[in-house]
Parts: C-alpha cells; sequence; structure tokens
C-alpha cells in the first residue's frame, strides 16, 4: 500500500537502527508516550534492535489503561441499569473494575453495545427515545474531538436521552508529572504522533526547555519509530533541548485548529486521576457547566464509590516509566488477557498486553 509498505521497509529500518549505532556513546532512556507505539515497538523488536545504551520505556499513553477504577465501576453500576443502552469502544469491555467487566454486565443482561463512533450513540439514542443512551467517553486528544461532537450534535438535534461519562487525559500534564518525579528516568521523549496530528506540539517546548529534555514527534510504522529514536539521540548526544518533528507527513506545529476549537466548546481543563498514579492537575477535561445535562456521573447520581486495586498488580509503576511489565510477579500467571488485574493487560494499547501477546514472557522463560 502506497506511502506504508515504504515505511516498514526492513532495509530502510536497519540504515536508520545503523545510523544510531553508529553514533551512540553513551546510555540513554527514552520513553514512548503512546500505548501504539509500545505495541510497534514490541510487535517488531525494535527495542531489541537497538544499541545497548538505548533503553525504551513505556509511558502512560493508553487511555483505556489509565481510567481511573473509580470510573470504571461507575461506568458499571450506570450500565447495569434496566432503562440504559451503554455504548463504549470495544477495549474497555473488559476492563477490571473492583468486582466486575461491562461483558459480566452485559452477560447479565445490561445492554451494552459496542460503538465505532460516539456518533453512533447519538443514532441509537434517537431510535430509543425511551432508553436513556450512555457514552464512555474516553481517550487523549485524539478522540476528544469526536466526543466533543457528539454532544454538540446531541444538543443540535434536541436528542435528550443521550449523555457521556467523560475521563479524558491530556499528555503535557503527564510530562510534566514524570519529569517532575524524584524517581524519573526519562532523558528524551518520543511524542505520540497523533496527539500532535490534533494538538500540534506547539505545547511541548516549554516542557523541554523546563526540565532539559529533547522530544521528538514519531509516528507508528517500523521506520517512523526507528526515525524518532534516531533524532531523540541525535539530539541527546548534541546536547540540544528542544522540540523536533520526526512526523511532518502527519504532524504540524500548530495542529488542527478546528479540532481544537471544538474540543474548547465543550470541553474545560480539570485536575483528572489517572489509574495507577493520582491525581496529576489539569490533566483532563470535564464537560463544560453549560451542558450539564449531558454529564452522565450527574444525570445518574451515580455518587462517590470506594474502589480497592489488586496489591499484585504493578500497571502504575509500568505506565511511569520505573518498571517493565515482566518486572510484575504476576504477570503471564496470575494475570493474563483472560483474567487480567490490570488494565494494561486487556487494552489494545497497553503495555503489558503487547509483552504477552508477542511472547516478550516467553522469551524471559526461555532465557533463565
Amino acid at each position: 500500500m502506497k506511502y506504508i509498505t515504504e515505511y516498514r521497509d526492513a532495509k530502510l529500518v536497519n540504515g536508520v537502527l545503523d545510523e544510531i549505532r553508529r553514533i551512540t556513546t553513551r546510555p540513554w532512556v527514552l520513553m514512548e508516550i503512546c500505548g501504539g507505539q509500545t505495541h510497534a515497538i514490541v510487535r517488531h523488536g525494535i527495542d531489541q534492535l537497538l544499541p545497548r545504551q538505548i533503553e525504551l520505556v513505556h509511558g502512560p499513553g493508553c487511555p483505556v489503561c489509565v481510567t481511573p477504577l473509580e470510573l470504571i465501576d461507575k461506568a458499571l453500576a450506570i450500565a447495569a441499569r434496566p432503562n440504559v443502552i451503554f455504548t463504549s469502544y470495544g477495549d474497555m469491555l473488559r476492563v477490571p473494575g473492583s468486582a466486575h467487566d461491562l461483558f459480566s454486565i452485559r452477560a447479565g443482561g445490561g445492554d451494552v453495545r459496542v460503538v465505532y463512533s460516539p456518533l453512533d450513540a447519538v443514532k441509537i439514542a434517537q431510535q430509543n427515545p425511551d432508553k436513556q443512551v450512555v457514552f464512555f467517553a474516553i481517550g487523549f486528544e485524539t478522540t476528544a474531538p469526536a466526543n466533543a461532537m457528539s454532544v454538540v450534535q446531541a444538543k443540535a438535534l434536541g436528542v435528550k436521552n443521550f449523555s457521556i461519562l467523560v475521563s479524558h487525559v491530556c499528555v503535557p500534564p503527564a510530562m510534566h508529572a514524570i519529569l517532575s518525579s524524584p524517581l524519573n528516568r526519562v532523558q528524551g521523549f518520543l511524542a505520540a504522533g497523533h496527539v500532535c496530528a490534533v494538538m500540534g506540539y506547539w505545547e511541548y517546548p516549554p516542557i523541554a526547555d523546563q526540565y532539559r529534555v529533547p522530544i521528538a514527534v514519531t509516528g507508528f510504522e517500523p521506520l517512523d519509530i526507528a526515525q524518532g529514536i534516531l533524532t531523540a539521540v541525535q539530539m541527546l548526544e548534541a546536547g540540544r533541548i528542544g522540540v523536533e518533528n520526526a512526523y511532518p507527513r502527519a504532524v504540524t506545529l500548530e495542529g488542527n485548529v478546528p479540532a481544537q476549537n471544538v474540543i474548547r466548546q465543550v470541553f474545560m481543563q480539570v485536575d483528572r486521576k489517572w489509574r495507577g498514579i493520582g491525581v496529576i492537575p489539569q490533566s483532563g477535561w470535564a464537560l463544560r457547566p453549560e451542558l450539564a445535562e449531558f454529564n452522565a456521573e450527574t444525570r445518574f447520581d451515580v455518587g462517590e464509590i470506594q474502589t480497592q486495586e489488586s496489591p499484585l498488580c504493578i500497571a502504575g509503576q509500568i505506565l511511569q516509566g520505573l518498571r517493565k511489565p515482566h518486572d510484575c510477579p504476576a504477570f503471564g500467571n496470575q494475570c493474563t488477557p483472560e483474567h487480567p488485574l490490570g488494565a494494561t493487560m486487556v487494552s489494545s494499547e497497553g503495555a503489558c498486553a503487547a509483552y504477552y501477546k508477542y511472547g516478550r514472557h516467553t522469551l524471559l522463560e526461555n532465557a533463565q
């Protein structure tokens, strides 16, 4: 396929990897923010092809993984109600709450449906005026425009039985949280290309300047990722601080301005809790007060819910780049995709799911 296969060309990728090996003189720790990049790295073994001095650690850029347990439990409580059609992307159905998941609710008779767009949920609401239709609006900046448009459309159409359960988070505050931690090991970032396609990368230079780190905007194909790593290593080796765009075919400095405008029209910045990490100030979005009628939390008055994480799960440390999935004693035995202890094992962007799917646990067992 044109414009795809060339970015998977092994000869081109190996050429970039050779250049990384040639210029690397010191150990460096890089974090890829995005879970999609994590899966691509593990799937293609890119981390294993790098020089030993380069370590890749995995960041919190998996929206399913960082959705707080309290909100999962609120989703379960809403979805279990008899007059509700609860809609969500498929990833969320197997994410464990305190006691159940959305699949369990559906098996018990709840009307839980997978949709591919929040606008589909608006249509379902129009087709079922006697039901309350809720969409689970999770994600980073990438999914926010479509989720915002669902509210804009529902309001314009006068759809009164539609609401969204919001768990939106933003990348820049998470980078601040990681870099300001006394435990931080990250010396450079591979920024998520799809987030930057929406938001641009104008927010990132102040982060690079404040923490004295290089940031390379990076895509998702093997050549994109190798080029992003090369860009970051070149900056580190030269002592350069700043942001460089290694994904220019999809990303501009200013980003998608109309998408940013619709986000601001519907959402406002708020403090947000991240599963396994805690509250990060001004790291999320919530519905504006004038759109409170579309807020599922208030519509269903689910209130405060007390939760309990599995004591075995170290997903929070993995999401901060402090540990790897194979460092978890439960990985691959007590915790598997069929019986997950945490969201990082079930999400299609979760680091634990990537390590399990592509056999990293098997490689470790064989090595031992």
